[in-house]
């Protein structure tokens, strides 16, 4: 292989415990120790396949073709150590960590570099002595291929690391049971659970979803907590299922439930916090007030949350939770309506909270939320063709530019302000807003979906991964949080995972036509041609809004099927559409790329440029491209667009 020659390969990294410590204390047997680990390890690299790079000190750095050998020679390493401290004096005994991670690395004289190889040795601290530590990557290669169960630890933060990287622990024979028995939830993850709506009129029945997701918003100022976002949540509203049960499918150690009654101007909200390792309850309080105290109730929530899981916070955090929004409480409640109409997701229903949010914004117009979601509403209509490009991105900058002139320190006017810079193709200026929004909510799902689209159209794959697992532990049963997370895996070259994703969200939802569609999309990818043709055509036959992605991956699937002359029908009619219609030009673009003909879709790329097609973000990695990627008149357009690497 020549130097400086770029391969996917699995790292494993090894280290003795307490290995400095004791070659302080006892040079010599430290030297011996390290001597016997030699003599088990290197015999075990070689049944596997290992090429040992270089050992430093006490630690081996070994590379392997693929991540199974890399797990199942660490567990032969474990195995084998164990069996060595049998009978040996406690003071005698070698223990050592190990790490695994796959990912690119550059080969030069004979060592290894890249952030893979830095990865790799940030995981393995992280094992226990006798264990092995895995990243995501590579439990998606192994899953389903090998015996030993993995345990999830989340997702950790790595030093040097910039997004936290989800690992996963071997649990060994000898210790199975054990662990089993103590696993535990981690305490710090949190649930707040649908408030029992108990008003009875229905008319008013907005009130308690508003109020749960502002006690989210509220918990989630807390630093330190991970906090489940309201899709997931949302599904539990009147299920009676037990604590026990849900902590486990939300893999979180404590929920926050309660109730909610409404009369006239006064509210009753009743809430406990339980640990649901122990399910015993933590803190309960019952508040009797007015509509005016509803952001006291969830400031006073969320600082006891903290208390009880002993997280201080320091005055600027107290001051940060308490901040009212707006002291006009009718503003307040027409943007909680706004707000459940927002959420539906049709466009009648779109409209509609567009009125409510502008009655807000009459009532008290220094109130920011109602700018922040009427952007993301147009923004939407915009998408989907309810309303041209350019009057979708007039609007959502006005909004965008007001919100950020109210707050700046909101990540939700962060937010709306990333989607004017997506939509002008400012994807600099797009990810400094992002960095903001998260820095000042880390919990922000949205912001971690940004990112993750960021990434991976940058073609920084492990990064995207990353930000996918986080907003897979944040919002797990989420149609829009699995869809985001399944394009990006599979934009990065992980079909088999993407399909897992989408397939769960059909499984969730069986009418949702953007999964099923790309189910197709994926099927292309793994060479199922036929059956993404009939996965897509199922999809546009569900349509109930305009899925514009849905044409154009049609034209790829019939043109990989053979069926060349039905995709061309298809092009023809989406140039038919923009002809007469305006429509974004982006699906024409993707439609000539689906059918192979590169110099036409470069030209509607252009186009596509020349319009601002906010669907640009993705040509770096879209599929549909493939076959055009190396031409050096594709490479420039990407530069152009600021898409390197």
């Amino acid at each position: 292989m020549s130097q400086g020659q770029r391969r996917l390969a699995a790292i494993m990294f090894t280290d003795m415990v307490g290995y400095t410590s004791l070659g302080q204390r006892n040079e010599s047997l430290s030297l011996a120790l390290v001597e016997e680990q030699r003599k088990i390890v290197r015999p075990i690299l070689a049944r596997h396949s290992g090429r040992e790079v270089k050992t430093i000190g006490d630690a081996f750095m070994v590379e392997f073709s693929n991540a199974l050998d890399a797990v199942r020679c660490a567990y032969d390493i474990q195995r084998a150590i164990r069996e060595f401290n049998i009978g040996v004096p406690a003071e005698n005994r070698a223990r050592l960590r190990i790490g695994v991670h796959l990912g690119d690395v550059v080969e030069s004289q004979g060592d290894i570099s890249g952030d893979a190889v830095n990865l790799a040795s940030r995981v393995e601290p992280l094992a226990e002595a006798g264990g092995v530590c895995i990243t995501r990557q590579v439990f998606d290669q192994v899953q389903n291929k090998l015996e030993l169960p993995m345990e999830s630890m989340g997702a950790q933060a790595l030093k040097n690391v910039e997004t936290p990287v989800e690992v996963y622990r071997l649990v060994m024979p000898w210790e199975e049971s054990k662990s089993v028995g103590q696993s535990r939830m981690d305490s710090r993850r949190i649930a707040v659970l649908p408030l029992v709506n108990m008003i009875s009129d229905p008319s008013e029945e907005y009130f308690a979803d508003g109020m749960t997701e502002e006690l989210i918003s509220a918990v989630s100022k807390v630093p330190e907590l991970s906090v489940i976002s309201r899709t997931s949540v949302m599904g539990y509203r009147n299920q009676t299922k037990r604590a026990a049960e849900i902590s486990r499918e939300l893999n979180v150690g404590t929920l926050l439930e309660g109730s909610v009654r409404k009369a006239g101007n006064r509210v009753r909200v009743a809430v406990q916090l339980i640990d649901a390792n122990s399910d015993r309850h933590l803190w309960a309080e019952n508040y009797d007030r007015s509509l005016e105290d509803v952001f006291a109730i969830q400031s006073d929530v969320a600082q006891n949350v903290a208390a009880a899981l002993k997280i201080r916070l320091v005055e600027a955090q107290k001051e940060k939770i308490a901040r009212v929004p707006t002291t006009d409480q009718e503003a307040h409640t027409l943007e909680m309506k706004g707000r459940a109409h927002m959420i539906s997701g049709s466009e009648e229903e779109g409209m509609t909270a567009i009125g409510f949010f502008e009655q807000a914004i009459q009532r008290d117009p220094r109130f920011v939320l109602p700018y922040v979601e009427m952007a993301m509403v147009y923004s939407d209509l915009g998408f989907h063709g309810v309303i041209t490009a350019k009057v979708a991105s007039a609007k959502v900058q006005e909004l965008a530019n007001k919100a950020i002139e109210l707050d700046e320190s909101l990540a939700e006017a962060h937010l709306a302000m990333v989607l004017v810079h997506e939509r002008n193709l400012e994807f600099d200026a797009s990810r400094k807003e992002i960095k903001k929004a998260l820095e000042i909510n880390p919990n922000s799902l949205n912001a971690h979906q940004f990112a993750a689209v960021d990434f991976v159209s940058r073609r920084q794959f492990e990064k995207a991964n990353a930000e996918v697992q986080w907003m897979l532990d944040l919002d797990p049963l989420s149609l829009a949080t699995l869809n985001t997370g399944a394009t990006v895996l599979l934009s990065g070259g992980n079909a088999e995972r993407a399909l897992e994703l989408f397939q769960k969200a059909v499984s969730l939802d069986p009418r949702n036509s953007f999964a099923r569609g790309n189910i197709g999309w994926t099927y292309v990818e793994l060479g199922r041609y036929e059956e993404a043709v009939d996965q897509i055509k199922k999809s546009i036959e569900m349509e109930k809004r305009a899925n514009p992605d849905a044409f154009p991956d049609l034209v790829l699937a019939l043109t990989k099927a053979g069926r060349r002359d039905e995709a061309k029908e298809i092009v023809a009619e989406l140039v038919r559409s923009y002809e007469q219609r305006g429509t974004d030009p982006l699906p024409v673009a993707r439609a000539y790329a689906g059918l192979g003909e590169t110099t036409e879709a470069l030209r509607w790329l252009e186009k596509c440029y020349s319009e601002h097609s906010p669907g640009l973000r993705w040509v770096n990695v879209d599929i549909n491209n493939h076959g055009f990627r190396e031409d050096p008149r594709f490479q420039a357009f990407v530069k152009k667009l600021g898409l390197t690497e």
